[in-house]
C-alpha cells in the first residue's frame, strides 16, 4: 500500500466501502463505525496540537525575513488565498442551487441518524479548545519572530516535525481505513449514490475554479510584464504536474524555482519566493476546502452564509501556515477552523474529508503554478524599487 499514492487509495477505500456495505452484515458495519469512532477521538485531540505545530514556527520563521520583500510576498499571497476562497464561495452559491439542486433530498437533511454507532468509544480529550490553540500559536509565533534564532523557535519547529511524522505516520495512512468505514455506513444507511452524485459535480466546479483562478493569476502577472499570460503559465506546467504527483508544495520547490526563473524571475526573487510562497500561499487548496465545505454543509440541509464562511476564509490563510509541507496536511490544519467556525460534526468531518483528499493533488498543483504568477508580480515590484534605489545612489 506504501507504493499507492494517496489518491489511489482513497478512491480504493471508497469502492471497497460502497461493496463492503451492500452485501456485509450489521455487526460487521458496526466493528468499522468503531474504528471510525476512536480515530475521529484522536483527531479531535491532535487538532490543537496541529494548529500549535503549524502556525506558531510559521509565524516566528516568517518574522525574521527580508523586510519589505517578505511584507509583499505574504501580502500578496494572503490577498490572493482570500481572493480564491471568495471566488469559490461566490461560484458555489450561485452554482450548488443548479448543480446540486436534485441531490438536496430529504435522505440529506440528518444523514447521522442513518449511521450505525460502534461498539464503544474512548473519550480522549483534546489539551486545549480550538480558539486557546489559535491564540497560544499567534502568542507564540509573534513572540519568537522578535527574537533571532531564539531557542523557543527551535522548539517549536522540531514540535512541527514531530507533528508532521504523526501526520505522516500515522494520520493520513489510517485515513483511507476511516474513509472506508463511513462510505461501508453510509451504503448500510441508503444514502451512497445521492452523496457521490453531489462528489462529481462538486469535483466538476473545483477544477474549472482551479484553471479559471490561474488564468486570473497570470493575466495579472502578464499585464506588469508585458508577456502573454497563457505562455507564462504553460512555462510553469512541468510544475503542476510535478506537483500532481508529489501531493506536496514543499516537496515541489526545485521545479517550482527552475521554471519560474525560465519564465523570467530573477535569481534573487525567486530563490527568496518559491519557497516561502511554498508554504504560505494555498489558493487551489483553499477553493477545495470552501467549495467541499458548503457542499457538505447543503448535505446537512445547511445553508452557508457569507457571515460564516468569509471569517473561515480569513482565517484558513493563516491556519494553513506550513500544511502544504504535507500530503494532506492543508484538510487536516483546517479541521479545527471546521469544527469552531462552521459547527462540523463528526459525520461532516468525514464527508469532508473524503472529498478534500480525493482531489488533494488537483489543489496543490494550483498552489504551486500561482507561486510562479505571484513571484512574477513580487519581481515587477522589487524590481522598480531596486531601480530607483540604484539611481539615487548613483546620483549621490
Amino acid at each position: 500500500m506504501k507504493k499507492i499514492g494517496l489518491l489511489p487509495r482513497i478512491i480504493i477505500a471508497i469502492a471497497l466501502g460502497v461493496a463492503v456495505g451492500s452485501i456485509a452484515p450489521e455487526r460487521v458495519i458496526r466493528i468499522t463505525a468503531t474504528f471510525n469512532d476512536l480515530f475521529s477521538g484522536f483527531l479531535s485531540f491532535a487538532i490543537p496540537l496541529i494548529i500549535i505545530a503549524f502556525i506558531a514556527p510559521g509565524i516566528g520563521a516568517m518574522g525574521r525575513g527580508a523586510g519589505k520583500a517578505l511584507g509583499l510576498t505574504a501580502g500578496i499571497a494572503y490577498a490572493s488565498t482570500v481572493l480564491a476562497g471568495l471566488l469559490a464561495f461566490a461560484s458555489a452559491t450561485f452554482l450548488y442551487p443548479i448543480l446540486l439542486d436534485s441531490q438536496a433530498s430529504q435522505a440529506f437533511e440528518n444523514p447521522e441518524e442513518a449511521l450505525l454507532s460502534g461498539f464503544f468509544s474512548i473519550e480522549m480529550t483534546p489539551v486545549m479548545g480550538i480558539m486557546s490553540a489559535l491564540l497560544l500559536s499567534f502568542i507564540l509565533g509573534i513572540g519568537t519572530s522578535a527574537f533571532k534564532n531564539s531557542a523557543l523557535q527551535k522548539g517549536l519547529e522540531e514540535f512541527r516535525t514531530i507533528i508532521q511524522m504523526l501526520i505522516e505516520k500515522i494520520i493520513i495512512p489510517l485515513l483511507p481505513f476511516h474513509i472506508f468505514g463511513i462510505f461501508a455506513n453510509m451504503t448500510q444507511g441508503g444514502q451512497v449514490s445521492a452523496i457521490i452524485n453531489v462528489f462529481l459535480l462538486v469535483f466538476a466546479m473545483i477544477i474549472v475554479l482551479h484553471l479559471l483562478y490561474l488564468v486570473i493569476q497570470y493575466s495579472v502577472a502578464g499585464s506588469l510584464h508585458g508577456k502573454n499570460p497563457f505562455g507564462m503559465l504553460k512555462n510553469m506546467m512541468p510544475a503542476y504536474f510535478t506537483a500532481l504527483g508529489t501531493q506536496s508544495s514543499a516537496s515541489t520547490i526545485p521545479v517550482t524555482l527552475e521554471q519560474s526563473k525560465k519564465m523570467g524571475v530573477r535569481e534573487k526573487t525567486a530563490d527568496f519566493c518559491v519557497p516561502l510562497l511554498a508554504n504560505i500561499h494555498l489558493s487551489g487548496s483553499t477553493i477545495t476546502l470552501v467549495s467541499c465545505a458548503m457542499a457538505v454543509m447543503l448535505i446537512q440541509g445547511e445553508t452557508a452564509t457569507f457571515s460564516q464562511i468569509f471569517p473561515f476564509i480569513l482565517m484558513l490563510g493563516v491556519t494553513m501556515i506550513a500544511a502544504p509541507g504535507v500530503p494532506g496536511g492543508a484538510v487536516v490544519a483546517s479541521l479545527g477552523l471546521l469544527e469552531s467556525m462552521l459547527g462540523f460534526s463528526g459525520a461532516m468531518t468525514s464527508l469532508m474529508l473524503a472529498l478534500y483528499l480525493a482531489q488533494d493533488s488537483l489543489g496543490t498543483a494550483t498552489n504551486v503554478t500561482g507561486d510562479g504568477a505571484i513571484s512574477s508580480i513580487v519581481d515587477r515590484f522589487t524590481k522598480g524599487r531596486a531601480v530607483k534605489e540604484e539611481s539615487v545612489t548613483k546620483a549621490g
